[in-house]
């Protein structure tokens, strides 16, 4: 089945599902403080470990205590698709035991 994207009103249901993402400029979007920086290192060495497995990512920005996300699907012509919503919903999984809180 080809992935399709997501309608404005279809992504606006499912962000209701996840706390914290937001939709701007056809991506999903999320930043995660932590403590320190070993703590933000080891969310993207997560990060990249997932979307490998899914063979979907995502452009992640790493700072001293901070993760920058965003994602949308480049083979729809970087719209925002079922695949970001399922790679969101990993990250929202692990984000916490690195001790992430929404910026």
């Amino acid at each position: 089945m080809a992935v399709e994207p997501l309608t404005d009103q279809e992504i606006q249901g499912r962000l209701e599902q996840l706390p914290g993402w937001s939709f701007a400029d056809d991506r999903l979007l999320r930043t995660y403080v932590f403590k320190g920086h070993p703590q933000a290192a080891g969310l993207v060495a997560e990060i990249a470990t997932i979307q490998e497995e899914l063979d979907h990512h995502s452009d992640l920005t790493l700072g001293y205590n901070k993760v920058a996300v965003t994602v949308n699907t480049h083979s729809v012509g970087g719209k925002v698709t079922a695949l970001d919503f399922e790679l969101a919903g990993r990250i929202e999984e692990i984000a916490p035991q690195h001790g992430a809180r929404a910026d």
